[in-house]
């Protein structure tokens, strides 16, 4: 397969543009309604990431950035007690250290950096990232669980089932639905649906400054090592769609300073973290057309949706049964992300070594461990993902590797 941009015609590339922006749309809308940001800035501030990205990277890469998972957990919990600003102020942190990533790959190479990050330690952290958001999708399911398997089940048909550009947006289908059955039994509250008649049908985005609090910054900031692994994961993945190595041209510290760059964009504006999705690299499988150019339209589309204050409503006054039903199947499908790296890279459990790495990653990761910090005279806590991250990537430089001749084949234990 080689790169070439074959959409030549204008219309069929706005098109096209468009079901890359629908691709994304449900993802990136529900991440800022989790961790109670505006949707609509999300959207924005997406597509000013996407386009942002391409003019780094000299419009090579055909990506599209839309919202993180990943910094869920810490952004609802800095939003929650610190405020929207807080949050914004260390997102910004954390697209920061994407510069500073950039700067060691260039500094060390590529292959260097990326064996600090072996699916040892990759595959058992992005379970953590999936398994530790599963109390929050249980908590909103449970509010109305009938609910939340119509919708549940509504992704999984179109998922399995569905044709076309239906398979490509499961989330979306499920959301509709769910809405929609939502609407028909009367489990809109009359409020929302007053916000949704009252609101205009455009308007500029609810923007907001950051505001830098070392706190949320420490919160924040630690998840961008995971994210890394994340970026690396995906331009991986859309080189090999595409046909291109692009950790080689236009490399990978060029690509993680665009990413980053865009990150911190984004978080300026008020909306969450961005990251690159792996839903458009699936519409790039799907359609063959690999111009970037229709990704840049797909990021004005996103940009036209954010200066939606209806749009905006609407996504306000879902019922929490429907974010439960897609959220079951987002954050399982993270975990089980995790579990297919395990699997693809062959990690043989038959060693102690592997074991004691991803034991700790997932004991840490989930168990609600915290490590306390002063800094500067805050007191600070470093738990969760970012704890988890830390201590399989310490484990894996530390720990010494064992050799196959000690090793022997594993003792048959008999029941």
């Amino acid at each position: 397969m080689t790169y070439s941009p074959v959409c030549a015609e204008p219309a069929r590339r706005i098109v096209l543009g468009l079901q890359h922006s629908i691709a994304m749309f449900g993802a990136t809308v529900l991440v800022p309604i989790l961790v109670g940001l505006s949707p609509s800035v999300a959207l924005f501030g997406a597509g000013v990431a996407t386009l942002l990205f391409h003019l780094l990277t000299g419009g090579r890469v055909p990506i599209f950035l839309g919202s993180s998972f990943a910094f869920i957990a810490p952004t609802a919990l800095v939003v929650k007690e610190m405020g929207p600003a807080a949050a914004a102020g260390g997102l910004m942190a954390a697209g920061a250290m994407y510069l500073l990533f950039s700067g060691l790959v260039h500094l060390l190479g590529t292959e260097r950096l990326l064996r600090v990050f072996p699916a040892v330690v990759t595959g058992p952290v992005i379970i953590v990232i999936g398994l530790g958001l599963s109390n929050v999708a249980v908590d909103q399911a449970k509010s109305n669980w009938w609910l939340a398997l119509v919708t549940l089940g509504a992704a999984v048909v179109a998922s399995l089932w569905g044709r076309g550009l239906f398979r490509m947006i499961p989330i979306l289908v499920g959301v509709v639905s769910g809405y929609v059955v939502a609407l028909l039994t009367g489990q809109v509250s009359p409020a929302a649906l007053q916000a949704v008649a009252a609101a205009p049908l455009l308007g500029l985005p609810d923007f907001h400054a950051p505001a830098f609090d070392w706190r949320a910054v420490a919160i924040i900031a630690p998840v961008a090592v995971v994210t890394f692994i994340e970026h690396v994961g995906d331009v991986i993945v859309n080189g090999r769609v595409v046909g291109k190595n692009f950790l080689q041209n236009p490399g990978l510290s060029r690509t993680l300073l665009a990413d980053g760059v865009a990150n911190m964009t984004s978080a300026a504006l008020g909306g969450p973290a961005a990251t690159t999705y792996a839903e458009n690299t699936g519409v790039l499988a799907l359609t063959r057309v690999y111009d970037p150019r229709v990704l840049q339209i797909g990021a004005g589309f996103a940009m036209l949706f954010g200066c939606s204050p209806k749009l905006a409503a609407v996504l306000k006054s879902l019922p929490q049964g429907v974010l439960g039903g897609v959220s079951i199947l987002l954050f399982g499908m993270i975990a089980s992300v995790g579990i297919r790296t395990l699997a693809e890279a062959k990690i043989d459990f038959a060693h102690s070594r592997n074991l004691i790495i991803v034991s700790l990653i997932l004991v840490l990761g989930l168990g609600g461990a915290a490590f306390p910090l002063v800094v500067a005279g805050t007191k600070l806590e470093l738990h969760g993902m970012a704890l988890a991250a830390l201590v399989g990537i310490l484990a894996n430089l530390i720990l010494p590797a064992q050799r196959q001749e000690e090793d022997g084949p594993p003792e048959r234990v008999l029941h």
